[in-house]
């Protein structure tokens, strides 16, 4: 499960479904210098667990670290390893699609994500909106969006070896980004 503001929508409409041996994983990270994410990812992912009585696994990092050879760094470390291989393991994600501007925006560029010149290189790279905090631009290319490097969701590539992939999305704000998640193969 990646954490946004669609999926914690879709949490409050959750009917209570018991699955047997069931994990709640966290996608991405949700920390940033002005909050440790509790609210946003590890709240939501503790939500959709008890719908189902499940187990859950959180990620305490932050959505972007400061540093790619920090995230490189942190990648190796073995309580991180073990959370990268339960979310290799899912037959299911669910995640929104993050964009640049809408009605109701999406959390990732409004509560203190990203500053002044994360937004400036976005918008020199092209960038139309990202799902589980990787950047996405409108043709679906994303491995070259130097932020990425530092982020610390799932890639278009690593969530295509999952079966399952529900994307949630509502809102013409979120056309241009889906139709970018969806030729980037996410969806």
């Amino acid at each position: 499960l990646a954490w946004g503001t669609t999926t914690a929508a879709v949490s409050g409409h959750l009917i209570h479904t018991p699955i047997r041996e069931a994990t709640v994983v966290q996608l991405n990270g949700a920390a940033n210098t002005s909050t440790s994410g509790l609210a946003y990812g590890s709240d939501l992912v503790s939500q959709f667990a008890r719908s189902f009585d499940a187990i859950p696994e959180h990620f305490p990092l932050p959505a972007f670290f400061d540093f790619a050879a920090t995230r490189a760094l942190m990648w190796q470390e073995r309580s991180v390893r073990y959370v990268l291989e339960v979310q290799a393991r899912a037959d299911l994600v669910v995640f929104g699609v993050g964009a640049l501007a809408a009605p109701v925006p999406s959390r990732v560029y409004t509560s203190g994500y990203l500053d002044q010149e994360d937004r400036v290189a976005l918008a020199s790279d092209g960038v139309v909106g990202d799902v589980c905090t990787v950047f996405l631009r409108e043709n679906g290319t994303w491995e070259d969006v130097a932020i990425n490097a530092r982020a610390t969701g799932p890639t278009p590539r690593q969530l295509q070896k999952i079966r399952r992939r529900v994307c949630v999305a509502a809102g013409e704000a979120k056309i241009v980004p889906l139709r970018a998640a969806l030729r980037a193969g996410t969806v």
